[in-house]
């Protein structure tokens, strides 16, 4: 029998998952139980809470600022001069824009797969510098093939890190605390695209350096900074709480258990299923909720893409120059930032989703019909105003629904896929 543990010990362990605790030798098969937990009062487990913050969020919200800026610097390219240097149509542009999200989507499933069998820090490592490579290969494409290619191939490389990012916080927090954490991690989104704006006004600036125009530095330098952050990930990004050296063993077990008990049945009990079986696929395919869930996260990845990459040139259109166009996009994506952790911190507080969700598409709604309606040449004040309901409307409703999907999810095979 002490063999036994020690083998089970000795595995990886599930970050979060019910059955992956007793494998863990954190369960009760090895004496943790209620009866010997570390007690911490409302205070202490705050701070215990704060020192998970303080080392999963920031290197999550970098990560996701770098994703962000790769998928989405194109539309500042196009600013600065990539249509016109390759001879791109509006619909080649379009169609390069679109060949990313192919592979992304079709390759999420089994990255989370992989996700779940291997080292979540290694795995993201990984994808992070192939994308970075490729990243950095799309500043030297010379004509409308290579550009399709290298966009193709960011989607395969891109497609798991979100999933990913996303699965890893739901393993560390329980579930009304997910949300606001949630928020401030894909706030990252908002951020890259304000910050987007600001390097790509500074970097247009290299125009000419090594006889390359400013948007290839765009997509060198941008690809290069991924590639340097995704060699550190393997040492510094925490898989999980029963790995974690930066928490004491004791906080270690208090984490573990309160996943545990949060993660119980309304008879107080925790699923034990172990390891990949084909009926969790069944089950994630034949379950309605995610379908509604895809559906949901479908429309709202057409507004928030179609935004990121629109809205510079919306903003030139107005008579701005280009350099002003990349500036005037950032507090735009502030109040993104704003509404997407106001929101959320609300939704934990209350303990509920959906007005959370509601609510702020209402909002994006009435900006999108103000932008069709107006004559937007003639009215520039009232257009760039308008912009603002877009992120502010958009960017707090995709949390909140993949909080909604998470909290209901169960085991997290099921939630993986």
């Amino acid at each position: 029998m002490e063999k036994t543990i020690l083998e089970k010990q000795e595995q990886y362990v599930e970050p979060g998952d019910p059955v992956h605790l007793e494998k863990s030798g954190l369960g009760d098969h090895a004496g943790l139980d209620d009866s010997n937990l570390p007690r911490y009062d409302d205070k202490e487990t705050k701070r215990i809470l704060r020192k998970v913050d303080y080392r999963l969020l920031p290197m999550l919200t970098v990560l996701y600022v770098l994703a962000f800026l790769d998928r989405g610097n194109i539309g500042n390219a196009k600013v600065a001069g990539m249509n016109k240097d390759l001879n791109l149509t509006g619909t080649q542009y379009n169609i390069a824009l679109t060949v990313f999200f192919l592979p992304y989507g079709c390759l999420e499933i089994p990255s989370n797969v992989i996700l779940k069998l291997i080292r979540p820090s290694l795995w993201i490592m990984i994808m992070m510098l192939s994308w970075g490579l490729v990243m950095t290969l799309q500043g030297i494409v010379q004509n409308y093939h290579g550009l399709i290619i290298t966009r193709t191939l960011l989607g395969v490389t891109e497609s798991g890190f979100f999933p990913a990012a996303t699965y890893l916080l739901t393993t560390w927090y329980c579930r009304f605390e997910v949300q606001t954490r949630l928020s401030i991690f894909f706030s990252a989104a908002s951020l890259a695209g304000a910050f987007s704006g600001l390097l790509a006004f500074a970097i247009e600036k290299m125009d000419g350096i090594a006889g390359l125009g400013g948007w290839r530095w765009i997509f060198i330098l941008e690809g290069m900074a991924t590639v340097v952050v995704g060699c550190s990930l393997y040492w510094t990004l925490p898989d999980s709480p029963q790995t974690a050296s930066f928490l004491t063993p004791a906080e270690r077990d208090f984490i573990i258990r309160r996943l545990r008990q949060d993660a119980g049945t309304s008879a107080g009990q925790v699923r034990t299923d172990d390891g990949f079986q084909w009926r969790y696929l069944r089950a994630a395919l034949s379950d309605w909720k995610i379908y509604l869930a895809v559906i949901i996260y479908w429309g709202n990845s057409i507004c928030l893409y179609g935004f990121t990459y629109s809205a510079p040139t919306i903003i030139l259109e107005l008579g701005y120059t280009a350099a002003n166009a990349q500036l005037l996009t950032i507090p735009i994506y502030l109040v993104g930032v704003a509404s997407t952790i106001f929101f959320s911190v609300l939704a934990d507080r209350h303990q509920t989703r959906w007005p959370f969700i509601v609510g702020p598409y209402s909002v994006a709604l009435l900006g999108f019909v103000g932008l069709l309606s107006i004559p937007h040449p003639k009215l520039p004040g009232l257009t760039y105003a308008l912009l603002f309901t877009i992120p502010g409307g958009v960017y707090p409703p995709l949390i909140g629904c993949l909080s909604w999907v998470g909290n209901n999810i169960a085991p997290t095979w099921k939630r993986a896929i």
